[in-house]
């Protein structure tokens, strides 16, 4: 009896493995436009630069001295959408890197004015 029982057990397993073979769904293909391929690789760059923007350790200093976890960030950054992922990595290109750049502008004349008079061409430093 319990033979009889695992065969007919296997033959109705066996049964339904062949009958769910043919069951597979087609994969679908379609062509990707030159715009949709254009604005992933946009959407990844503009990531790529908030992510190394954000990797910097005195931007992670920053954050935690605000109250805001480092790790949440990266989550976050998945739920903004393309034109605020642009925005924000356009914000980022576009600040100053060293910080004020008035401050770059005075140190570099400065830095200017010292070869000029270290050379001799004008006496600026020795009238003082």
């Amino acid at each position: 009896m319990r033979v009889e029982r695992f065969r007919r057990s296997c033959v109705v397993l066996l049964s339904a493995s062949l009958v769910s073979l043919g069951l597979q769904t087609p994969a679908g293909a379609g062509i990707v436009g030159t715009a949709d391929a254009i604005a992933v690789s946009q959407h990844q760059n503009y990531l790529a630069i908030v992510q190394d923007a954000l990797a910097r350790a005195d931007v992670r200093e920053q954050m935690v001295a605000l109250g805001v976890d480092p790790a949440e960030i990266f989550g976050r950054l998945g739920a903004l959408t393309a034109p605020e992922l642009a925005a924000l990595a356009g914000n980022i290109r576009e600040a100053p890197a060293g910080g004020d750049s008035a401050l770059a502008i005075i140190g570099a004349v400065f830095l200017v004015l010292l070869v000029l008079e270290l050379t001799g061409t004008i006496d600026i430093f020795k009238k003082a």
